[in-house]
């Protein structure tokens, strides 16, 4: 036996950060064990639908992965296996995998796009998903999942600062917003991740620099395009008075339709995932992305002006909020750098967005996980941001394969 299979298991407790931590297990071949997953829940103990769906996806990418839970589903063992991409073995291109969400699905489309991404430059492989079935919500959703627009467009542009640019692309096939009860809206996305690397670059990011364009996405799903004027014309009236290049594109698509079970009429269909949204992103001079996103709720009743007017409210906060990422793209770009080569990288970060809850928790993590410790110093200056100074693993694409 090698030293990698008698490593022990690292021991974490509770659903928060489920997804992350099943992440950095696999790229550093760490196993795992989570326990305590919604124990005290009398109604739905134990892993959710989505959970299960996530964990399927990380089995369909990789090859020799072993999961394991208890009856309740309140614990849970992940063995990592080889990152291998989509369908292995149908030849240099790569096969296309269809990953199906259920129904009950309440989590956005961007909830397994995000991690994805986070192992795709580290595969064997090429990876190239389909995400289809009737749980799909492209659009952003009240549990706090961003649209995909907003992964397109704030979070994929952050690789190529790390050297991994080509052959990325994420195309909306079919649009949705949360359906009744926030559950399930039947899109369809396509994630192609072509570009695999050794070790990601070094990055030293410490220049948020100056607004210099808005850009954005306001798109209808099933409701009437004008929707979208209203949305796009009270948002530019919100950020025109601070940068003058905003333009704000407009998709109208129409809705899914979902099969009825209906014995009388075995043919009847019925549409879903009707709604609107609007996702904008700032760029600054030196090329930082700041994003903020926001839909119309599942159950309705609020006008587009509302949601183009806290949407762009919402995108002012963010670039308040200082540094060079924004707490969307914060985690990812972590990661990356600890997952780099041993060398140090910095990144300047706004004060209010290291201090929360998920940064600090995935600072432990990757502590626990074998990363080095952050270096915190101020940047100085007016903005009170702090720099982060990241020691990287040397992790890179070397394929480790446990038993």
């Amino acid at each position: 036996m090698s030293d990698e299979t008698k490593q022990p298991l690292l021991r974490f407790t509770g659903q928060k950060a489920l997804t992350h931590r099943l992440i950095i297990s696999t790229l550093t071949g760490r196993p795992i064990r989570i326990s305590q997953i919604r124990s005290s829940s009398p109604t739905n103990p134990g892993l959710a639908p989505h959970e299960v769906s996530f964990l399927r996806l990380l089995e369909s990418v990789t090859n020799g992965s072993n999961i394991e839970f208890s009856y309740t589903g309140t614990t849970l063992v992940y063995r990592p296996g080889l990152i291998t991409g989509s369908a292995e073995g149908l030849g240099a291109s790569g096969g296309v995998l269809r990953h199906e969400l259920p129904a009950g699905c309440m989590r956005g489309v961007s909830y397994f796009l995000i991690p994805l991404c986070l192992l795709a430059p580290f595969s064997k492989a090429q990876v190239n998903v389909l995400f289809t079935g009737p749980g799909v919500i492209t659009s952003a959703t009240p549990s706090g999942d961003v649209s995909v627009d907003t992964v397109r467009t704030a979070i994929l542009p952050l690789f190529e600062q790390f050297g991994i640019s080509n052959n990325i692309e994420l195309r909306i096939l079919k649009r949705s917003s949360p359906g009744p009860g926030g559950k399930g809206g039947a899109g369809e996305v396509q994630l192609v991740f072509g570009h695999q690397v050794r070790l990601p670059k070094t990055i030293h990011l410490l220049n948020p620099g100056r607004m210099k364009k808005i850009r954005g996405v306001a798109y209808a799903t099933g409701v009437a395009g004008s929707n979208n004027a209203r949305m796009i014309d009270t948002a530019r009236g919100v950020l025109n008075q601070f940068v003058p290049d905003t333009y704000i594109f407009s998709d109208i698509s129409s809705a899914p339709f979902l099969p009825v079970q209906d014995k009388a009429n075995p043919g009847a269909k019925r549409k879903i995932g009707i709604g609107f949204g609007i996702s904008l992103v700032a760029e600054s001079s030196t090329g930082c992305l700041y994003s903020a996103d926001l839909a119309s709720p599942p159950i309705g009743g609020q006008p587009p002006e509302d949601i183009g007017k806290q949407c762009a409210y919402q995108l002012l906060e963010t670039i308040s909020q200082g540094g060079c990422v924004s707490i969307i793209a914060a985690p990812t770009m972590l990661t990356l750098m600890a997952m780099g080569s041993e060398d140090v990288g910095r990144l300047q970060m706004g004060r209010h967005v290291l201090g929360t809850e998920e940064i600090i928790g995935l600072g432990r993590d990757l502590r626990t996980f074998g990363a080095s410790g952050w270096g915190l110093r101020d940047a100085g200056g007016e903005e009170e941001d702090i720099i982060v100074s990241i020691v990287g693993r040397g992790v890179g694409n070397v394929g480790r394969k446990i038993a």
